[in-house]
């Protein structure tokens, strides 16, 4: 799910602006090919009363972690601290007290140089105090009216967890989707909030990522489609290109692994793990790596193939494993996959197949503006079907795009966002 956060966003255009693009490619193709560090992401159970305090404490740890990483070679993009579901830190809070809090929170997170994550505003139904319905809808508009207000805080709601799909959940995740679409600047709220499907607690990437029972704990998120791209280019042989993988991402992941069980070591902080989804970067296309294997454009005969091997490789590299660890398609963030959805190669339908394979789900999604909470609720249930089915980690982080209709191109002025043209919703 999310890997560009505001913050890193904004740090990098400034470096584009300074360096121009082409230096950044030319980086990310080095000799060593090794992949960034997107995330470190701490996990904290929040105290409202004494969490200024709690903040500086785990910053602190995480500037550690960081060096360390630095020290190595490795570039680190973000430094991210994720709490437990929202609800449960603000408790008889009344909703205006809630929104003052986390726009205080919103700007200490701005001030101090992290993102931040405030849980699903409804999580899995084993953990919630309560299962009714309205109160869920209340706590779903609130997220939502809390994103829409602030400028860096993320946030989700769980759709299907181990003891089910959430239908109720579905129809308060589609409201969200709709009123960030009519209610947040550009309607780039749904970029920070996802419709999450049997994700795991202490997932390092964004906006899916919340903690339980995970006080104290960190774990790291790679960007390393180029990682994947080089060994891909390497053969057309499935067997090979698979060992490739594995072998190429492997070398780099037991490094970040190792320096990461060290930082724990000196901070006191646990290690859980890595996310070894290997995220892409506009024009460090995973669908470009895909389509240099098969041959083909992105969505023909032989994606789906090409999607399960680099799934395979995946699960065959030995670290510890944490949060999706799966192929992400982003849509919008990568500039092959931007031009065949463009194109009409590739479908809602198309890319959930993909996802029965790999993962995320349906990400980054430009939709209709005008697109109802009654259809937005049908997909919802499709990736919550497909993701409890297989015990999978699925989302969907689905951009209606107020004013904007099918046929017509985005136009979002953001320079990790690749514009596309608007599909109609079938």
């Amino acid at each position: 799910m999310r890997k560009h956060s505001s913050l890193f966003r904004a740090s990098i255009f400034a470096a584009l602006l300074a360096f121009g693009f082409s230096s950044a490619a030319r980086a990310a193709s080095s000799d060593d090919n090794r992949p960034k560090v997107r995330a470190i992401t701490a996990f904290i159970a929040l105290d409202r009363a004494n969490y200024q305090t709690q903040i500086a404490e785990t910053l602190a740890s995480l500037k550690k972690i960081k060096a360390a990483y630095e020290k190595a070679g490795f570039e680190v993009q973000t430094l991210r601290i994720t709490t437990q579901p929202f609800p449960e830190y603000t408790r008889n809070l009344s909703d205006e007290q809630t929104l003052a809090f986390f726009k205080q929170y919103d700007a200490l997170a701005e001030k101090d140089g992290f993102d931040a994550a405030i849980g699903p505003a409804i999580g899995p139904a084993a953990n919630r105090a309560t299962s009714d319905a309205s109160d869920d809808s209340h706590e779903a508009l609130l997220l939502a009216k809390i994103i829409a207000s602030t400028k860096i805080l993320e946030g989700s709601v769980v759709i299907a967890s181990d003891d089910g799909i959430h239908w109720n959940a579905i129809r308060s995740a589609a409201a969200v989707i709709h009123y960030l679409a009519d209610n947040s600047p550009n309607s780039l709220g749904n970029f920070r909030f996802a419709a999450i499907a049997m994700v795991p607690a202490n997932t390092p990437f964004y906006p899916a990522s919340y903690q339980m029972n995970g006080n104290h704990t960190f774990a790291v998120g790679l960007q390393s489609a180029n990682v994947v791209a080089t060994a891909l280019a390497s053969t057309t042989d499935p067997q090979k290109a698979q060992r490739a993988i594995e072998e190429s991402l492997g070398k780099w992941t037991h490094q970040i692994e190792a320096i990461g069980k060290r930082g724990a070591q000196q901070t006191g902080w646990r290690y859980t793990g890595i996310d070894l989804s290997p995220a892409p970067l506009k024009e460090i296309s995973i669908g470009g790596a895909i389509e240099n294997f098969t041959r083909q454009p992105l969505g023909s005969n032989g994606t789906l193939a090409a999607v399960a091997i680099i799934t395979r490789a995946l699960k065959n590299i030995r670290v510890t494993r944490t949060g999706y660890s799966g192929l992400m398609l982003p849509v919008l963030e990568d500039s092959v996959i931007a031009r065949r959805w463009s194109e009409g190669r590739l479908s809602l339908n198309s890319l959930l197949l993909d996802s029965a394979v790999c993962g995320t789900g349906l990400d980054v999604i430009p939709m209709p503006g005008d697109t109802t909470e009654a259809e937005i609720e049908p997909i919802l249930k499709d990736v919550a079907s497909l993701a409890y089915k297989w015990h999978k980690p699925l989302a969907a982080r689905l951009l209606p795009v107020k004013g904007k209709k099918a046929g017509e191109q985005t136009e979002f002025q953001d320079p990790f966002l690749v514009n596309a043209t608007i599909q109609p919703i079938r």
